[in-house]
């Protein structure tokens, strides 16, 4: 067992590693055999506000700081990742239940994301602005918003922390951070080690290991941070954005998805085939950019519905910590409760289980559905775990409608034979991000991130990074006189 669980099982305020002082703890389990990890007192609303008032402290020293110095903390916390990668691969499979193939995943991704930290810290440019008023100069600064509270959720929490976490500290701006309480480790007091020991400067990052029970809505209410950074679910994002608005605040929201990967008739069904299992099953499929729905021409549906069968069922399902698993435990078990109504309920309403997965504790293993009512709210929803809605269409008119017919807009992706036709596929799809020829689920450091409807506000990644956590400045300057009229 990684160290990592007896060693960061603490708060991290003020640049000092310390217990919260709460009325419970957080008990850190493994999901696959419910082994204890950890236990870690909750901060309170106290310690909160001892985080902000430490990053605020720090931030203007930071913003001051050369941002060639700057950028030096991403490039060690880079070095550091790679040395230490297998040791926070083990500490992924264990608190989340990720096999050891999502653990690279997040792994890959979190380096490139710390990679283009490193080059973010100079991204950001001043302007000079012409003025019709004669001897006038106007200047544009971009500048650090101050401080950014980062909430971050438990499918992708080392990855997704960083996210944020990082190219706001590279911006110039000071961070506290609210992990899930399901992941408080890798998701945490992991991420505020690597800085640390990447010469952070004290306070500047800090992170408390909470949860909503002990301190209500004082992490969004603290009149410190600027800007919210939460992702989440829709319902809890809803929240968020009206505390935040009611605020004046900014959030930047990546919420749910219910994302559909379509197959036209001239599609390659093998390769399509093996897209849609990946962009349904990865990590469960607790990943907000999932394939809840698999739609299928009805042309090609019967070929395609027997390759995919096949597929799924040859799945691995087991211990996450054996490299041949490909399905592992979902994070608890709330979630696998709420798949295993998903699925009774489905079948209540009359549709039919081609694979109809076993559970066994947290251990939900995949299941396909068809036949599913046109109108039944599952088509809907996301569903956050390894259920599968195969769902036909008769031509593109219907599948545009189809995909379209949910609150949420997030990703998607269409496999066809002509790319163009894919395209102006994918432009009639109300989404943040659609793909042609590939899966659902796809993130990359310099490219907009971000949904539509239902699935967030806001964009990160690359230059969108700029607008989530800094501001704008003008100051103008005037160089001869100006005329008053009075």
């Amino acid at each position: 067992m990684s160290s990592y669980f007896t060693d960061l099982a603490q708060q991290y305020i003020d640049g000092e590693w310390r217990p919260g002082t709460g009325s419970w703890d957080i008990i850190d389990l493994n999901p696959y055999d419910d082994e204890k990890l950890a236990s870690i007192t909750t901060a309170t609303v106290d310690e909160v506000d001892q985080a902000y008032r430490a990053a605020a402290r720090a931030q203007k020293r930071w913003a001051a700081t050369n941002p060639y110095a700057r950028r030096a903390v991403f490039e060690k916390a880079l070095r550091l990742v790679e040395e230490r990668e297998e040791e926070i691969a083990g500490a992924i499979v264990a608190e989340l239940g990720g096999t050891r193939l999502k653990a690279a995943f997040e792994l890959h991704l979190a380096k490139e994301f710390l990679r283009e930290s490193v080059h973010l810290a100079l991204r950001p440019e001043g302007r000079i602005i012409p003025s019709p008023v004669d001897g006038k100069e106007n200047r544009v600064y971009r500048v650090p918003v101050g401080v950014v509270g980062v909430i971050s959720p438990f499918n992708f929490p080392f990855l997704l922390s960083l996210k944020s976490v990082a190219p706001a500290l590279a911006l110039g701006n000071g961070v506290v951070l609210k992990p899930h309480q399901d992941t408080p480790v890798v998701g945490g007091s992991l991420v505020a080690k690597i800085f640390e020991d990447a010469g952070l400067p004290g306070g500047l990052l800090n992170v408390v290991i909470t949860d909503i029970e002990e301190i209500g809505d004082a992490f969004l209410e603290h009149p410190i941070p600027k800007v919210i950074s939460f992702t989440g679910s829709d319902a809890v994002g809803r929240h968020v954005a009206t505390v935040c608005a009611s605020l004046f605040k900014r959030s930047v929201l990546e919420l749910g998805g219910n994302s559909a990967l379509v197959v036209l008739d001239d599609a390659d069904l093998d390769y399509a085939v093996d897209a849609a299992v990946f962009s349904r099953f990865v990590h469960q499929g607790q990943v907000c950019m999932a394939a809840n729905r698999v739609l299928v021409d009805r042309s090609v549906a019967g070929a395609f519905t027997e390759k995919f069968v096949a597929k799924v069922t040859s799945l691995k399902a087991g211990d996450p910590r054996d490299p041949e698993t490909v399905i592992g435990p979902v994070i608890n078990s709330r979630q696998a409760d709420a798949l295993s109504g998903v699925v009774e309920q489905a079948l209540a309403e009359g549709a039919t289980a081609l694979v109809r997965g076993a559970r066994r504790d947290n251990l939900v293993e995949p299941s396909v559905l068809t036949g599913l009512p046109a109108d039944s709210a599952l088509l809907r929803q996301e569903v956050f775990g390894p259920v599968a809605f195969l769902v036909p269409f008769d031509g593109e008119e219907e599948a545009v409608r189809l995909v379209n017919d949910t609150p949420y807009g997030l990703s998607g992706a269409v496999h066809t034979g002509d790319i163009e036709r894919g395209v102006n596929f994918a432009r009639r799809i109300d989404t943040g991000m659609f793909h042609v020829n590939d899966g659902t689920v796809h993130d990359e450091p310099i490219v907009p991130f971000g949904g539509e409807k239902h699935s967030g506000i806001g964009r990160l990644n690359g230059d969108t990074m700029l607008d989530a956590f800094t501001t704008v400045k003008w100051i103008s300057v005037q160089h001869g006189r100006s005329g008053f009229p009075f």
